[in-house]
């Protein structure tokens, strides 16, 4: 095995340097190169905090012109709704500009259940805000997430690797991974990192929180989120719609391009099949206008549909030792109010932060006390979005009359009282958490 602190003199001038570069006992190590594992190594570089991150997915080091292919991990080809929190944080990331040219603000939420009386309606001038936040397609976030950090010299980014073990060892981490023949030229090597910090960012079904021992709640939704993009008669001047049907809820959210919409749509697992290949555009785009109605004109032409199952996915415990789950490692919601990644963004920034305290300090980043003390400064904020998210879902999947009245009753109510319209989008605008 090649080990990062034992190069011999038999290797390549590149390869000593790739090992040289990452050191003897790094500072912190992010495992997981997706959004959030991106993202927060761009937070820590800014504050002068020396990263390196792993990624499974081997990129190439030509980067394409326009969205990025299937293989780019989580950059796939699902949307974002940015809350207005987290572009303040690409804003002092200085991303913002490079991320706006492929957003699209939102001026307006529509809430509304099919078939109901109840409807309300969230206005960010009302709120004395620019926008309520911004959409994005995952694949452009992901690529001016990716290059940023390619261009970052305090982010070694060691991508087709793969986490094979993980051993917490008083002072300091151990992970052994198996790095894969790259584009970079670099042969496939045996790899061993030693770290005072580790990160697991590496996604829902987290190979650190399994070599960790923690264990997860899981609950299966039973659905499945169909996604693509529509095309639709008329503008969609910045109007963000949240409909819930009978098969379960559709988010119509406005993309670059006054015509042209992301589409969320849950609905049951095992009927996704109906929806997806070319085969059956005209009967998706029949069924999507009979549940949505007509208040963005006619679906005229709809993208290819993608089905990603839906699970909730609850860390027991997210900072054990000298490492700290991050990302749908430590939670993952159902995408119900567009809440999930940016909590995610929420506890990135505040650990971020603590350690460039710590950095300032000249202090043990990876001390486990202050992970411990970062996981309980968080817990508020996370238990009432989970809360938040899981009974909204719940709340709209049953059909009992009684049930339904009492939503549409509540949605109603919710319309005619601006306190509780300002309580609500603060907290989904990421500013009161």
């Amino acid at each position: 095995m090649t080990t990062l602190t034992d190069v011999s003199p038999e290797e390549s001038s590149q390869q000593a340097q790739f090992h040289a570069t990452l050191g003897t006992v790094l500072p912190a190590v992010i495992v997981g190169g997706g959004m959030v594992g991106l993202s927060l190594a761009l937070m820590l570089a800014q504050k002068g905090i020396v990263v390196t991150l792993l990624e499974s997915v081997q990129y190439p080091a030509d980067m394409p012109g326009d969205a990025l292919p299937e293989y780019y991990s989580s950059f796939d080809a699902r949307n974002t709704a940015l809350s207005r929190r987290t572009v303040g944080i690409y804003t002092e990331l200085g991303l913002w500009p490079a991320l706006q040219q492929h957003a699209m603000p939102i001026y307006e939420v529509n809430i509304s259940e099919q078939g109901g009386f109840g409807r309300a309606r969230l206005l960010a001038e009302a709120e004395k805000v620019e926008s309520f936040g911004q959409v994005i397609e995952n694949a452009w976030l992901g690529r001016v997430l990716l290059a940023a950090v390619r261009a970052e010299p305090r982010i070694k980014l060691v991508d087709g690797t793969t986490l094979e073990r993980l051993v917490q060892q008083g002072e300091h981490v151990t992970l052994m991974a198996k790095r894969k023949s790259s584009l970079d030229g670099l042969p496939a090597t045996d790899l061993t990192l030693t770290s005072r910090l580790v990160i697991a960012a590496d996604g829902r079904d987290s190979r650190c929180r399994q070599l960790l021992g923690i264990g997860a709640q899981v609950h299966d939704y039973k659905q499945v989120a169909l996604v693509t993009t529509v095309q639709t008669s008329q503008p969609h001047q910045h109007v963000a719609f949240e409909r819930f049907t009978p098969a379960g809820p559709l988010a119509l959210l406005p993309l670059p391009s006054e015509y042209r919409r992301s589409v969320v749509w849950t609905v049951a697992a095992g009927t996704e099949h109906e929806w997806l290949g070319a085969a059956n555009d005209a009967h998706f785009l029949q069924a999507l206008q009979k549940s949505f109605g007509g208040r963005a004109g006619q679906f005229v032409k709809t993208g290819a549909r993608f089905a990603y199952p839906l699970t909730q996915v609850l860390a027991e415990q997210q900072a054990i030792g000298r490492v700290v789950l991050m990302g749908n490692a430590a939670h993952t919601l159902h995408p119900v109010a567009g809440q999930g990644f940016n909590l995610c963004m929420r506890d990135a920034d505040v650990l971020s932060r603590l350690l460039a305290q710590k950095q300032q300090a000249g202090t043990d980043l990876g001390e486990p006390g202050s992970l411990v003390a970062y996981e309980q400064a968080r817990l508020t904020d996370q238990k009432r979005v989970i809360r938040f998210c899981d009974s909204v879902v719940r709340g709209f999947s049953t059909v009992h009359p009684i049930i339904k009245l009492a939503r549409n009753t509540g949605l109603m109510a919710f319309e005619h009282f601006p306190g509780a319209k300002q309580w609500v989008a603060q907290y989904a605008m990421g500013l009161k958490v």
